[in-house]
């Protein structure tokens, strides 16, 4: 090894030169700037010429070499070494990968050229400390379609799976299929379209049940699929008749005792013969079993029981499989009133109830204890208060079912029925902001029972710091309290007078707006048809069909919804009936 003074233009290019693709004009304009400035402060590699001439080849600094011709330098150092066997290729490759990760299509064009020079793939792997593995990957990657690889060098590149499909293909499908997708100069390629043209269905010998008889017998080849996991068997075919063939007369050479093949159905499940139970557990001594090939060519087993034959003139008999649908069919009988029939029952029921309801006399009591009964309907949903969520018929059946004796009947007294009214309303009337607002009503509810009297101290710190100045000047003044100069100061002189006085802010009051008292004394009006349907579709919540409005499918089902609105009283959330009905009671005495 020495070093040597020689004209840049007297030194040939490496044909073995492990980066093939071309770097950008800016870094090859900045490497030409440092050499004006500074020149070549690392020496090039070269080596003497194997071929018989009398030059020398560069081994490592093509681009500095470049930069000295183009600045005009008439000499340049170099750093002389022996050449090798492969002329520096394994040298070349570790230093491009050492210094600057190379193109990876440089990386797999320079794995191909050392198999090509005599390097074998387990000494690739440990020179460049890769798994065997992955240089035969690697090298698969090479093969690829020259065309695709120049479109890959400059920095198109598919993705995996779609270099996976088109390295898994033919030269001869990678060239048709390019033909038919090459992109135009400056585009970039439609890798997955390429990757759709090149992809076949693939049988993976891990899935196989036959053996190597039946592979050889249809004549299957075996290939390696090396993008797939290591640590599984990933070799494959795409000659899917053949494979599907052998998997079928292994089948046929293996059917277990009682055992049939079946075919698979449109929703890919075996197709087992009529009026046959499926068996999901441990199968009987007589149950039978069927080998079918799942939509990946694999055998699968599925067990399955047939119906017990039918017994003829006290001797039992023993059924085809084509005669055990007659034999066991089961005659339905008409129903006594059809569905049209039953939606007829429920109009004329409705018409009639209401009727009723209308003109019959009614007890007070009794007229009580109904109105809880329909709040307890299926076809009421309600926005309660009492623990901000959505009751369904399920809340109101508890205090409706105080009104039944033991044997199912209506049986109550008056002080029961004063109860149960009371609890429906507490779960039914609400003032709190949101979807559980009842309006007006429950404003005007409160203030005829005095609800009033009930409202807390609202004295505190925290309702206070949600009134404005004038509101917090105006409840001292009504309570002789001075206003201090800054807010807070006025805020803390309530509070400390109102520790021991009760407060109760005007707003709050539940004396209902005369607005809103008119606006709900203009509904006593008689609606005819047409303002009744517009009430019905202003009513429905979140733009729900009312029930009457259309078909079923379009407004909501109470029957079939029922179960999915909450029902949110049980042991752990609510108090016990029973201390309800006593607190009650007390407030009806």
């Amino acid at each position: 090894m020495h070093i040597i003074k020689i004209d840049p233009r007297a030194l040939n290019e490496n044909a073995n030169d492990a980066r093939q693709s071309k770097s950008s004009p800016q870094a090859d304009a900045l490497l030409l700037a440092t050499v004006k400035a500074v020149g070549i402060i690392q020496p090039p590699v070269v080596s003497p010429q194997i071929d018989g001439g009398n030059g020398y080849v560069i081994q490592a600094g093509h681009r500095r070499v470049q930069a000295a011709i183009a600045a005009g330098i008439d000499e340049i150092e170099v750093l002389v070494k022996d050449a090798t066997k492969d002329n520096g290729a394994m040298r070349s490759m570790i230093e491009n990968i050492a210094r600057e990760p190379l193109n990876p299509v440089d990386q797999w064009r320079g794995i191909e050229r050392l198999v090509a020079l005599g390097w074998t793939e387990e000494a690739i792997a440990v020179a460049l400390a890769l798994p065997v593995r992955q240089i035969r990957k690697l090298r698969l990657l090479a093969n690829v379609l020259p065309a695709m690889l120049d479109q890959m060098a400059k920095g198109d590149m598919p993705n995996e799976q779609q270099l996976r499909t088109i390295a898994a293909a033919s030269l001869a499908d990678q060239k048709e299929v390019w033909k038919a997708h090459k992109p135009k100069k400056c585009d970039t390629a439609q890798w997955w379209s390429i990757a759709n043209g090149l992809s076949k269905t693939r049988m993976f010998a891990r899935d196989a049940s036959f053996g190597d008889d039946l592979r050889e017998a249809y004549g299957i080849e075996w290939a390696d699929d090396l993008f797939g996991p290591a640590d599984q068997d990933n070799r494959f075919t795409t000659n899917v008749e053949a494979f599907l063939g052998a998997q079928q007369e292994w089948m046929t050479n293996n059917l277990p005792k009682n055992g049939a093949i079946v075919e698979l159905n449109n929703y890919a499940q075996p197709d087992l013969p009529r009026k046959a139970e499926r068996v999901y557990g441990k199968p009987g001594k007589g149950d039978h079993t069927g080998l079918y090939l799942d939509r990946d060519g694999k055998v699968q087993t599925v067990h399955y029981r047939m119906p017990q034959a039918k017994a003829i003139n006290g001797k039992t008999a023993a059924p085809e499989d084509d005669q055990i649908a007659d034999d066991t069919t089961v005659v339905k009988t008409r129903p006594d009133v059809t569905q049209k029939g039953q939606d007829m029952i429920g109009d004329f029921r409705t018409d009639a109830l209401h009727t009723a309801l209308s003109r019959a006399p009614i007890e007070d009591d009794m007229l009580m204890a109904l109105l809880v009964l329909s709040i307890a309907g299926q076809n009421v949903r309600v926005d309660s208060g009492t623990s901000d969520t959505v009751f369904g018929p399920k809340r109101f059946r508890r205090h409706a079912a105080r009104l039944f004796s033991e044997e199912g009947k209506l049986a109550f007294d008056m002080e029961t029925v004063r109860i149960t009214a009371r609890s429906t309303l507490i779960d039914v009337l609400s003032c709190r902001r949101g979807t559980s607002d009842s309006g007006v009503v429950s404003r005007v509810a409160g203030d005829a029972i005095g609800a009033d009297g009930y409202l807390p101290n609202m004295g505190s710190e925290d309702f206070l710091l949600c009134l404005s100045r004038q509101a917090l000047e105006a409840a001292a003044g009504e309570v002789n309290v001075s206003p201090r100069q800054k807010v807070r100061e006025t805020r803390a002189a309530l509070v400390e007078h109102f520790k021991e006085r009760h407060f109760v802010h005007s707003s709050a009051s539940f004396s209902p707006d005369p607005t809103d008292i008119a606006d709900l004394i203009r509904h006593a009006d008689t609606l005819d048809d047409a303002e009744a349907d517009a009430d019905a579709t202003e009513g429905c919540i979140d733009g729900e069909t009312s029930k009457g409005s259309g078909t079923d499918d379009e407004g909501l089902d109470p029957v079939e919804d029922e179960d999915d609105l909450p029902d949110t009283f049980d042991d752990s959330t609510d108090a016990d009936p029973g201390e309800d009905q006593d607190a009650y009671g007390i407030a009806a005495e």
